[in-house]
């Protein structure tokens, strides 16, 4: 590994506290959601950012955020009691509840969440790294995805309490809540995509038992209060602690109805495998992604250099939707990855408060435990058959920081060809027929996304893809928005569809009630 600490003052690391605008202050997180807000008395798990300290002349120590709890499985098995017990088959006071009333509970629940946008923003950015932009901007999101939620439950309640005349029968079709469900977010947009499956589950009349993801779990602590506040007594629930110390009861007891997953395909099978009744189980899922960026012939080549920087390398490549691997004509390879290793080595290395570079997504620590080691497994694979590093500062690395690498020529002999990095690995492909393309699509478990950069046929390319992939992208990067679009993916990349019009209806069922006139 090129572990050159020398070359350390290319990263931005603070030399200090006089360097950081706002020194985080450690929250030390003591209070669970079991009914009612609840203390924990008994162990804890300390927070280290990723961000660490290189005052000179002394050691170099990562900033201690604060703690949070490691509960029991006692604990746990009394957070799904109270959900049990609160859903009570469908017939407790939150799923019977009117879904007028249900409406005003989630505009409280935004009201007071709005009151608490610094403190969630500050920790976004400590504990993940996510830049101050985007961490305002993820907050901002999250809050426009929510109140346009509740203007579709309008859109979708609309004659639903209305019998109309079918054929014969007197019948309406209202939607009707689910059970139990189980929510669980990511690391790399953890409030966003969290709260993005709790609220239409809530919203729907379903009771919610949430755990944080492992990194970005402090962050959730002010929505404690808030859901306390804006939701009936159990009707949300939080979990934390060790996966399998709080999660595998809770579904080997059968009782949990619907898991929403937003992470890896290996954990959710984990989880999922551990329910008894697994036909009984309803499952939202957002997993793996290997999204393509295919760069043509005829492609503006300054264009994809520019989409390709920021679909590969934002929040550095920690993203589903992140472009993983890109295929390039032959033909124009050379020009190709000229720019974009130029690009890459551009690209600003800082603290997120750092962001005000014009050149690119800011390279900033990543929080995973580990993740320059396996970034480097996959460098030295490559390089080892073949590939070469081809911008300057490849995976040069400080602490836990590294610059991105640009691989080319990248075979399928090699691991980062078929697997999903996730971080800032750039691996480059040459071919010279789109059938190769298309035959890696065909073989590929994944099948979220990809991007094309050409001017050929629109219509037949989309054609062509649109039975691989969940979304078909040109002269762009892959992503999620806008929020009112289908989030989804095939084959291994997910089941379900996430939006702010699917998603109602994913943590629903429709139920006919009939009756002769």
């Amino acid at each position: 590994m090129n572990n050159n600490n020398a070359i350390g003052g290319i990263f931005g690391f603070p030399r200090g506290l006089d360097e950081i605008p706002e020194h985080m202050q450690p929250m030390e997180q003591r209070t669970y959601l079991d009914g009612t807000i609840k203390t924990h008395e008994g162990a804890f798990q300390p927070v280290i950012s990723p961000i660490i300290n290189k005052e000179p002349m002394k050691l170099e120590t990562p900033f201690y955020l604060g703690s949070y709890p490691l509960m029991t499985v006692a604990q746990a098995e009394s957070v799904l009691a109270t959900a049990v017990k609160t859903w009570n088959l469908g017939m407790g006071a939150w799923p019977m509840m009117p879904w007028q009333e249900r409406i005003t509970c989630v505009e409280k629940f935004i009201a007071l969440m709005k009151a608490r946008r610094e403190d969630i923003v500050r920790m976004l950015i400590w504990e993940i790294c996510k830049t101050v932009k985007d961490a305002y901007k993820e907050f901002d999101r999250t809050i426009e995805y929510i109140e346009k939620t509740i203007v579709e439950y309008r859109l979708l309640n609309q004659g639903t309490d209305t019998f109309r005349e079918t054929e014969g029968f007197m019948t309406r079709v209202p939607r009707n809540p689910l059970g139990v469900v189980l929510c669980m977010g990511p690391f790399n947009y953890p409030l966003n995509e969290t709260l993005t499956i709790i609220i239409p589950a809530l919203i729907m009349g379903n009771v919610v038992i949430y755990k944080p993801a492992k990194y970005g779990v402090l962050l959730m602590e002010p929505l404690l209060e808030c859901f306390a506040q804006s939701f009936p007594e159990g009707v949300v629930g939080s979990l934390y602690g060790e996966g399998p110390t709080v999660i595998t009861s809770l579904m080997e007891s059968g009782k949990i109805d619907c898991l929403a997953f937003i992470g890896s395909g290996k954990v959710a099978d984990g989880i999922i495998k551990k329910h008894p009744f697994p036909h009984r189980l309803r499952l939202i899922l957002g997993l793996g992604a290997k999204n393509l960026g295919v760069i043509f012939p005829d492609a503006d080549i300054d264009l994809a250099v520019k989409e390709c920087i920021t679909g590969s390398l934002t929040f550095n490549g920690q993203r589903c939707t992140a472009l993983k691997i890109l295929f390039v004509h032959r033909s124009l390879a050379h020009t190709f990855i000229e720019k974009f290793s130029a690009a890459v080595d551009a690209l600003p290395l800082g603290m997120p408060w750092n962001d005000t570079s014009s050149t690119g997504p800011i390279q900033t620590p990543m929080p995973e435990v580990g993740k320059i080691g396996w970034m480097w497994d996959y460098i030295t694979d490559a390089t080892s058959q073949g590939a070469r590093t081809k911008n300057l500062r490849a995976g040069q690395v400080s602490g836990t920081m590294m610059v991105p690498a640009v691989l080319y020529p990248v075979t399928p002999a090699m691991k980062i060809y078929h697997e999903e990095q996730f971080g800032p690995i750039v691996p480059i492909v040459p071919y010279d027929d789109f059938e190769e393309v298309i035959d890696y699509l065909e073989h590929s478990p994944y099948g979220q996304q990809i991007s094309l950069f050409t001017k050929s046929n629109i219509d037949l390319l989309s054609r062509q893809l649109a039975n691989l992939v969940g979304r078909v992208n040109f002269d762009t990067q892959c992503q999620r928005g806008p929020d009112i679009l289908p989030f989804n993916g095939r084959k291994d990349s997910a089941m379900g569809t996430l939006s702010i019009y699917d998603a109602l209806r994913s943590f629903s069922i429709r139920t006919v009630i009939a009756k002769k006139p």
